[in-house]
């Protein structure tokens, strides 16, 4: 532990994870401001995943406590807020970590139901949070809020409701950035591309019925590098925009995936 974030406090929204063979972005980034010495408040709706990761994230020498929350309830913001207050007496961090593309469709084929509920997670519940932490924030006259978007928010693809709901996180970013520099609030996003995590792969796999190695040889074809990238990559830059080697950054969107969005404009 080279202690980046040392004492800082981290809310980390979705630090749970699918069931599969590597490790969620969420879990990895908890993991490793942990190992940067954050103390840490948990969020997921999963009790399991949650326990798993209050695991290794102690294991990592971490204090840590757990919440386990559906964001998109409506007191689900001030809940999230006043357990980090009322454990360590901050926050320094907001990680958003929170994203679905359940049912999601061509703009033809989508339905309202599948446009509301991806909408509702990946966006409202988004900015709902981000609006409760920034009054906090204010009066400390510091903090963080890093979101996870993805760069299917800048990339052509034939899912609509996905794309739109990382679209409005990526305008959400730099509005938040604008209007919050004056008072010490650094806020920027991470655009993941193909990342071999539970959800990118073994849930897709799952989802179209092939083998979990068949589709990631099918994505990592397709980047530049010749390899997805994995969840310690999002993880390694969350840590980074977090510390205060990042002191100078606000408003950025940053893709971190192997050149991708470079090759598709």
């Amino acid at each position: 532990m080279s202690g980046r974030l040392l004492d800082k406090v981290a809310i980390i929204v979705g630090a749970g994870q699918q069931t599969g063979e590597t490790i969620g972005n969420g879990r990895a980034t908890a993991v490793r401001f942990a190992e940067e010495g954050s103390r840490l408040i948990l969020v997921d709706r999963d009790a399991d995943a949650l326990a798993e990761t209050h695991r290794e994230v102690t294991e990592a020498g971490a204090i840590a406590n757990s919440l386990v929350v559906d964001i998109t309830a409506d007191d689900a913001p001030d809940t999230i807020i006043s357990a980090a207050i009322d454990a360590f007496g901050r926050i320094d961090v907001l990680h958003n970590n929170v994203g679905i593309g359940e049912r999601d469709a061509p703009p033809h084929k989508l339905t309202d139901d599948a446009y509301d509920r991806i909408m509702d997670v990946n966006l409202r519940a988004l900015w709902r949070t981000c609006r409760a932490a920034v009054p906090v924030m204010r009066r400390q006259g510091s903090g963080v809020i890093t979101n996870i978007s993805s760069i299917a928010s800048i990339a052509a693809n034939h899912i609509a409701a996905y794309r739109m709901s990382k679209a409005g996180i990526d305008a959400l970013t730099k509005n938040l950035a604008v209007t919050n520099a004056q008072y010490g609030i650094r806020v920027n996003a991470i655009l993941p591309g193909l990342i071999d995590t539970p959800l990118g792969v073994d849930a897709a796999a799952r989802a179209m019925g092939i083998d979990r190695d068949v589709l990631a040889a099918r994505r990592a074809a397709s980047v530049p590098m010749g390899h997805q990238g994995t969840a310690w990559d999002v993880a390694n830059a969350a840590v980074f925009l977090a510390s205060d080697e990042a002191a100078f950054i606000t408003g950025v969107c940053l893709p971190v995936d192997g050149g991708q969005s470079a090759r598709v404009g």
